[in-house]
C-alpha cells in the first residue's frame, strides 16, 4: 500500500486514513526524533486522529506538543528545530483527512516518507513502558502570526487605507490571516471566518465556482481586493476589487517579479512546477532571474537541492506551485497566510491593477483525457516520440512528461495524474482552443495505441 501522495497522506477517514493508520504513522515517525508538535486542522475527524498520531508519538517515547487546531503553515513554522504532524486533508471534502509530516519547517522528502512506509508495514511495537513520552498543551498560533507580519514588513509599504476581504472558508485562516492584515494595519472585511468541519459556507477548495458569493460580496463592498483560502491556509486564491479572480499563474508572475527585483543575489531563481505559465518566465527574465521547474510536490526538494549545490552566487527567491507558495527567506513552507501579507503590502506600494498590467496573460487550460492507471506508462511512452513529431517546431523537454514550447512561445504540458486516471493536457496561447484540439488529439491516440 502507498501512503503518501504528492502532499502526504489523504483520504476517506472510512477507509483509508482511520485512526489505526494514523497511530501507526505516529508510532513509526516517533523513531525520527525526540519532540514532535502536532496540530489538526478544523475537520470532525481531526481531534481523534490527533489523539491517535500523539498516542502512537508517545508510545515511541517522543514527547509532544498538542497545538490544537491550526492553520498548516502555523504547524510547519512551529516545527522549526523539531518535527511535526498535522492532521489535515487540505482543500478535500469534509468526509476525508490526512496526515502531512515536517522536519524543522519542511515538508517530509520522498526518502524519508518511504522510511515511514516502510515502518508503518512492519508494525513496530512500543517501546518500553517507562520510556514512553508526555504531552502538553501550547499554544503556537500567536507566535507565528507575529512572525508572519515581522516578514510582511520587509516588503511594500504600509496598507493604511486599503480595505481587504478574507474568505476563510470556515477553515483554519480564521485564525491567522484577518489578524495578521489587522496588525499591518488594513481595514479587514473577513467572511466565514469560523472554523467548522462541515464547511457550511462553501467547499473547502477555493475555485471561481466555489467563490461565487464571495466574489460578489467583493464587487458590491468598498474593498480593494480579497483572499480565499482553503481548510488549512496554505492555498491563497486572489479576487480584484471587481470580484474577478486573477489567475494563478499571475499572482506566482506577481510575487516572483517582486522577489527576483529585491534580491540582491547574482544569480535569483525562482522555483514553480511544469504545469506553470509562461508569464513567469517572461517576468522573471525581464528582472534578471532565472526560472527553474521541478515536479509538482516537490518545491521543498528543489530548493534543498539548489542550496545544497553550494553555489554562493545562487539564491531561491521564491518558490510556487498554482496557488501554494514558499517564501524561502520566511520558512521553507507553503503558506497562504504569508502571502496574504505579503501581497497586501505590496499592493499598498503599487495597486493590483498597475502590477497586472506588466504580466502577459495569454488564454491558458486544461483539459483531461481518460487513461486508466495500468495504461499510463506506454500512454506517455508513445507521447514522448508522437507529441515532439507532431510538433516539429517546438521546443522539447521531458523531466516531468512532455512540455513543448513553440516558437510564439505558446507551450503545452502532458503528463499522467497521480491521482486519477488522467493523462492532463495544460496549454497556454493565444489561440488556446486549436492548440488543445490539437493536444488532445495526439493524446487520445496514445492511449488508444497504449498496451
Amino acid at each position: 500500500m502507498e501512503l503518501f501522495g504528492t502532499a502526504g497522506i489523504r483520504g476517506s477517514v472510512a477507509e483509508r486514513v482511520t485512526p489505526e493508520l494514523a497511530l501507526r504513522v505516529g508510532r513509526a515517525a516517533g523513531r525520527d526524533g525526540a519532540s514532535f508538535v502536532v496540530g489538526r486542522d478544523g475537520r470532525v475527524t481531526s481531534p481523534a486522529l490527533a489523539d491517535a498520531v500523539v498516542s502512537g508519538l508517545e508510545s515511541a517515547g517522543v514527547d509532544v506538543v498538542r497545538a490544537g487546531t491550526v492553520p498548516t503553515p502555523a504547524l510547519a513554522h512551529a516545527s522549526q528545530g523539531r518535527r511535526g504532524v498535522m492532521i489535515t486533508a487540505s482543500h478535500n471534502p469534509p468526509t476525508d483527512n490526512g496526515l502531512k509530516l515536517f522536519v524543522d519547517g519542511q515538508e517530509y522528502s520522498d526518502d524519508a516518507e518511504a522510511r515511514i512506509e516502510e515502518r508503518v508495514a512492519t508494525a513496530a511495537g512500543p517501546a518500553a513502558w517507562d520510556r514512553w513520552g508526555t504531552a502538553t498543551a501550547h499554544d503556537i498560533v500567536s507566535g507565528y502570526r507575529s512572525a508572519v507580519a515581522d516578514y510582511a514588513r520587509g516588503h511594500g509599504a504600509d496598507p493604511d487605507g486599503l480595505t481587504v476581504a478574507v474568505d476563510c472558508g470556515n477553515g483554519t485562516a480564521a485564525r491567522a490571516t484577518p489578524q495578521v492584515l489587522r496588525a499591518l494595519g488594513a481595514d479587514m472585511l473577513a467572511t466565514e471566518a469560523n472554523v467548522d468541519g462541515h464547511f457550511p459556507a462553501r467547499g473547502s477548495k477555493p475555485t471561481p465556482e466555489t467563490l461565487t458569493e464571495f466574489r460578489s460580496f467583493v464587487a458590491a463592498s468598498d474593498a480593494d481586493f480579497g483572499f480565499a483560502h482553503d481548510g488549512d491556509a496554505d492555498r491563497i486564491v486572489v479576487v480584484d476589487g471587481r470580484g474577478e479572480v486573477v489567475h494563478e499563474d499571475t499572482v506566482v508572475a506577481l510575487l516572483a517579479t517582486h522577489y527576483t527585483r529585491a534580491s540582491s543575489a547574482g544569480d535569483p531563481v525562482v522555483l514553480t512546477t511544469p504545469n506553470a505559465s509562461g508569464r513567469i518566465d517572461e517576468r522573471v527574465t525581464a528582472e534578471g532571474g532565472r526560472v527553474e521547474r521541478v515536479r509538482l510536490g516537490a518545491l521543498h526538494e528543489g530548493i534543498a537541492r539548489l542550496r545544497a549545490a553550494g553555489d554562493a552566487d545562487t539564491a531561491v527567491v521564491f518558490a510556487a506551485e498554482p496557488w501554494k507558495h514558499v517564501h524561502p527567506d520566511h520558512g521553507g513552507w507553503i503558506d497562504g497566510v504569508a502571502s496574504a501579507a505579503v501581497l497586501t503590502r505590496l499592493f499598498a506600494a503599487t495597486p493590483l491593477s498597475e502590477r497586472r498590467a506588466a504580466v502577459t496573460e495569454r488564454p491558458y487550460r486544461k483539459e483531461s483525457v481518460d487513461c486508466p492507471d495500468d495504461r499510463k506508462a506506454a500512454a506517455m511512452a508513445i507521447l514522448t516520440e508522437q507529441l515532439p513529431d507532431a510538433f516539429p517546431d517546438a521546443t522539447v523537454a521531458t523531466d516531468h512528461g512532455v512540455r513543448l514550447t513553440l516558437p510564439d512561445d505558446s507551450w503545452t504540458l502532458v503528463r499522467p495524474s497521480g491521482t486519477e486516471p488522467y493523462i492532463r493536457c495544460y496549454v497556454e496561447s493565444d489561440e488556446v482552443d486549436a492548440l488543445v484540439a490539437d493536444v488532445c488529439r495526439v493524446v487520445e491516440s496514445a492511449v488508444e495505441s497504449a498496451d
